[in-house]
Protein backbone atom coordinates (compact mmCIF):
# COMPACT_ATOMS: atom_id res chain seq x y z
CA UNK A 1 0.00 0.00 0.00
CA UNK A 2 0.92 3.76 -0.28
CA UNK A 3 0.17 6.55 1.28
CA UNK A 4 0.36 10.72 0.55
CA UNK A 5 -0.34 13.62 2.37
CA UNK A 6 -1.14 15.93 -0.09
CA UNK A 7 0.03 19.34 0.39
CA UNK A 8 -1.61 20.76 -2.62
CA UNK A 9 1.40 23.63 -3.47
CA UNK A 10 1.95 25.83 -5.89
CA UNK A 11 1.70 24.38 -9.36
CA UNK A 12 1.70 20.75 -10.91
CA UNK A 13 3.05 17.80 -8.90
CA UNK A 14 3.20 13.76 -9.43
CA UNK A 15 2.40 12.65 -6.24
CA UNK A 16 2.79 8.97 -6.76
CA UNK A 17 1.84 5.91 -9.25
CA UNK A 18 1.47 2.30 -9.37
CA UNK A 19 1.61 0.12 -12.06
CA UNK A 20 -1.15 1.27 -13.84
CA UNK A 21 -2.47 4.30 -12.63
CA UNK A 22 -0.87 7.84 -11.00
CA UNK A 23 -2.14 10.50 -8.84
CA UNK A 24 -0.92 14.26 -8.80
CA UNK A 25 -2.41 17.59 -7.47
CA UNK A 26 -2.63 20.59 -9.55
CA UNK A 27 -3.39 24.22 -7.98
CA UNK A 28 -3.90 27.15 -10.26
CA UNK A 29 -3.97 31.05 -9.10
CA UNK A 30 -6.55 32.99 -10.19
CA UNK A 31 -6.46 33.96 -13.89
CA UNK A 32 -4.06 30.99 -14.40
CA UNK A 33 -4.41 28.01 -16.70
CA UNK A 34 -2.73 24.67 -17.58
CA UNK A 35 -2.50 22.89 -20.93
CA UNK A 36 -4.35 24.68 -23.73
CA UNK A 37 -6.26 24.07 -27.63
CA UNK A 38 -3.55 21.14 -28.25
CA UNK A 39 -2.68 19.82 -25.17
CA UNK A 40 -4.05 15.78 -25.14
CA UNK A 41 -3.00 12.76 -23.43
CA UNK A 42 -2.92 10.05 -26.50
CA UNK A 43 -2.80 7.51 -24.39
CA UNK A 44 -4.21 7.90 -20.74
CA UNK A 45 -7.48 8.96 -19.25
CA UNK A 46 -7.66 12.34 -16.66
CA UNK A 47 -10.27 12.41 -14.00
CA UNK A 48 -9.67 15.58 -12.16
CA UNK A 49 -11.93 15.94 -8.91
CA UNK A 50 -11.94 19.23 -7.53
CA UNK A 51 -10.60 19.74 -4.09
CA UNK A 52 -11.55 23.50 -4.30
CA UNK A 53 -12.20 26.73 -5.96
CA UNK A 54 -13.65 27.58 -9.42
CA UNK A 55 -12.94 26.78 -12.76
CA UNK A 56 -13.68 25.32 -16.06
CA UNK A 57 -12.30 22.75 -18.37
CA UNK A 58 -12.52 23.47 -22.45
CA UNK A 59 -12.56 20.08 -23.47
CA UNK A 60 -12.30 19.45 -27.65
CA UNK A 61 -14.05 23.22 -27.60
CA UNK A 62 -16.82 22.89 -24.74
CA UNK A 63 -16.46 24.58 -21.73
CA UNK A 64 -17.47 22.48 -18.14
CA UNK A 65 -17.92 24.14 -14.95
CA UNK A 66 -15.86 23.29 -12.17
CA UNK A 67 -16.13 23.76 -8.50
CA UNK A 68 -15.72 21.59 -5.78
CA UNK A 69 -16.98 18.02 -5.87
CA UNK A 70 -17.00 18.03 -9.27
CA UNK A 71 -15.34 14.83 -11.01
CA UNK A 72 -15.27 15.20 -15.05
CA UNK A 73 -13.19 12.60 -16.74
CA UNK A 74 -11.11 14.03 -19.44
CA UNK A 75 -10.79 10.47 -21.49
CA UNK A 76 -7.69 10.12 -23.90
CA UNK A 77 -6.77 11.93 -26.86
CA UNK A 78 -9.31 14.42 -26.20
CA UNK A 79 -7.89 18.24 -26.45
CA UNK A 80 -8.23 20.26 -22.94
CA UNK A 81 -7.46 23.31 -20.87
CA UNK A 82 -7.95 23.73 -17.12
CA UNK A 83 -8.92 27.44 -16.27
CA UNK A 84 -9.15 29.53 -12.70
CA UNK A 85 -12.33 31.66 -13.13
CA UNK A 86 -12.25 32.31 -9.68
CA UNK A 87 -11.11 34.53 -7.05
CA UNK A 88 -8.72 31.89 -4.62
CA UNK A 89 -6.89 29.06 -5.72
CA UNK A 90 -8.20 26.24 -8.02
CA UNK A 91 -7.14 22.85 -6.49
CA UNK A 92 -7.34 19.29 -8.08
CA UNK A 93 -6.61 15.84 -7.54
CA UNK A 94 -5.92 14.31 -10.94
CA UNK A 95 -5.57 10.49 -11.33
CA UNK A 96 -4.17 9.26 -14.97
CA UNK A 97 -4.90 5.83 -16.29
CA UNK A 98 -2.55 4.61 -17.24
CA UNK A 99 0.24 6.94 -16.03
CA UNK A 100 1.15 10.14 -18.01
CA UNK A 101 4.32 12.02 -16.38
CA UNK A 102 7.01 10.96 -14.65
CA UNK A 103 8.17 12.42 -11.08
CA UNK A 104 9.44 15.75 -12.38
CA UNK A 105 5.79 15.92 -13.97
CA UNK A 106 7.65 15.60 -17.71
CA UNK A 107 4.78 13.48 -19.72
CA UNK A 108 6.33 9.71 -20.36
CA UNK A 109 4.94 6.41 -21.64
CA UNK A 110 1.63 6.23 -23.96
CA UNK A 111 -0.45 8.88 -21.70
CA UNK A 112 2.36 11.62 -23.07
CA UNK A 113 1.34 14.41 -24.39
CA UNK A 114 1.46 15.55 -27.92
Amino acid sequence: MKKKTLRFGKGFRVAFDVRRAQAAEMVLAPGDSEGGPDNRHRGADQWLYVVSGTGAAIVDGRRVPLKAGVLPVIEKGERHEIRNTGRTLLKTLNVYYPPAFDADGNPVGPGRKR
